[in-house]
């Protein structure tokens, strides 16, 4: 009963954990973007995922988890997939409010329950499906009543849907047939994802912003 009960805990403190980081790291990442006057959101999700490269090599080397080696193509595949899901990811957080941004993250859910019911013939309860549908229907009130919407933003954050989508559901695949954690996946793919975002980023931020990330000199944004 106490292993249980110190089980929960855990669970509770990750999870708790989990969305701490995340939203501090959405804080953070807006408040680089649109206080300080850096608007190069695919530049710094390279960045980002350098980072999560060499601190996953601390762990693997500290022996917090055992890294596996994983068929290339596939690494390859999986991080060049994943890494354009964040870059779109954030670059829908750098033209939306913070409010709209996690909308976008949170219409993933019914969408990746939609591609995997009509490709993967996958079976949902009707508790599930209701309980999405609710999840819809606020995201739609939520778009309809943010201020801060635009064009581009709209398309960013559909195309971040999409490809978060497909990258979740790969990331799952992959998972089930080579036999390996989210982790040690991430540990093999995370050196093209930052890769892809560093050679495709400043094109990319200087297509969207009309700026040159070479060429940056720190103004900041007084709101």
């Amino acid at each position: 009963m106490g292993e249980m009960s110190s089980f929960q805990l855990g669970v509770i403190g990750a999870l708790f954990l989990s969305v701490a980081s995340s939203v501090s790291i959405v804080i953070c990442n807006k408040a680089l973007m649109s206080n300080l006057g850096f608007p190069f959101a695919t530049t710094l999700t390279s960045w980002h995922l350098m980072v999560t490269f060499c601190t996953l090599h601390v762990a693997q080397r500290l022996n917090l988890f055992v890294s596996k080696s994983v068929d290339m193509k596939t690494v390859m595949l999986f991080g060049i997939l994943n890494g354009i899901s964040i870059g779109f990811l954030n670059l829908s957080l750098g033209f939306n409010s913070i409010g709209f941004y996690q909308m976008t993250k949170l219409a993933i859910i019914p969408f990746t329950v939609l591609l995997e019911t009509v490709f993967l013939k996958k079976q949902f309860s009707q508790k599930i499906k209701f309980s999405l549908f609710l999840l819809l229907v606020g995201v739609g009130i939520a778009s309809i009543t943010d201020l801060q919407l635009n064009f581009v933003g709209c398309i960013l954050s559909l195309l971040a849907i999409i490809t978060t989508c497909v990258g979740q559901i790969l990331t799952n695949t992959i998972q089930k047939k080579l036999n390996v954690s989210s982790t040690q996946l991430l540990y093999q793919s995370a050196p093209f994802q930052a890769a892809i975002l560093f050679v495709s980023g400043p094109v990319v931020d200087q297509l969207l912003t009309k700026q040159n990330v070479f060429a940056y000199k720190y103004s900041p944004i007084v709101l």
